[in-house]
Parts: C-alpha cells; structure tokens; sequence
C-alpha cells in the first residue's frame, strides 16, 4: 500500500510539474500589468497604520517628525475618495465644487491644512505611496516639515479600481 501511495504521489508531481502556467499579460511598454487588488475587510483596518508607518519612515530618515493619524482627515479623505469615484475623475474638488480645505472644515478638523494627494489605480495603498514619493509635487505634501497629521481615504469600486486621498495637516 505504501508502495502504491507513493507512485500516485510521484505522478502527481511528475503532472503538476507538466502544467500549463498563465502567462502573465503584458502591456504596451513590455512590461506585465499588475493584478487588480482587492481590499480585504482586515485590511480596511490596517492600511492607514501601514501608510503612516512608511511615510514616517521616510520622514525619520529626513529628520522629520513623526505624523499621527487624524481622524477628522481620514474622514474627508474617505468622502472625497468616494465622491472621486461618482465623478469618475481624479481631481481635488468635490461634486458640489468643494475644495479640499472646505471638506477638512465640515469634518471639524481644526488644524492647518497642508495638501492633498489623490490616485486612480489598481494598486495597492505601497504602490500609491510609492508613485506619490517619485512625483516632487505629491512627495512635497507628505514630507512637509511642517506635517504633524495625515487622513488616509480610499474608495474601491466594484471593478477594484481604487480612488485613494491623503491629506496632511500641521
């Protein structure tokens, strides 16, 4: 009987070995397009401790100091980030014309407003954060030594095209 198991064991193998993987597609540039990614309900929690832990990664290393999350910001972020997604553009004003400063006001954020950082992706919350930190305008917003805040939002469509804000208050 041992015998027999492990035949079927080393067949098993031998055909897995065999199968045919998907290639992954490529886009026009030659490079592989990322799988969409999904937001977990566990990780709804997690990605705003995640975000603030590499920015203030980042900001340490330039001998900043630390942000804490706000959750006034986070709260006009995730509004702005799900209206992004209605108006099917990424820009900083609301449906109702709204700026981003009006938006932290009706939150009842108090503080000073620094800037806002939005993306349109299938990427996840370290891949937007990476885009935003090669694009010196984005990069600015998060590494303002003036920056004591910052609200993470993000709104994921049925599609799994994500609709992320950060803002950073002082």
């Amino acid at each position: 009987m041992t015998k027999l198991t492990l035949a079927a064991v080393l067949a098993l193998m031998t055909l897995s070995a065999c199968a045919v993987r998907p290639v992954p597609q490529v886009g026009p540039d030659g490079q592989p397009i990322p799988v969409a990614y999904r937001i977990t309900p566990r990780e709804e929690a997690e990605i705003p401790t995640r975000v603030l832990t590499q920015i203030n990664l980042l900001r340490t290393q330039q001998g900043l100091q630390a942000l804490t999350l706000s959750p006034q910001l986070a709260a006009a972020a995730m509004a702005h980030s799900r209206d992004m997604s209605a108006q099917n553009r990424a820009w900083h004003f609301g449906s109702d014309g709204s700026s981003p400063l009006e938006r932290v006001r009706r939150q009842g954020y108090a503080g000073r407003l620094l800037g806002e950082d939005i993306s349109e992706t299938y990427e996840n919350e370290i891949s937007t954060l990476g885009a935003w930190m090669q694009t010196r305008d984005t990069r600015d917003i998060l590494m303002d030594p003036a920056a004591r805040e910052l609200g993470m939002g993000w709104f994921q469509e049925p599609t799994n095209k994500i609709w992320w804000t950060v803002l950073v208050g002082g």
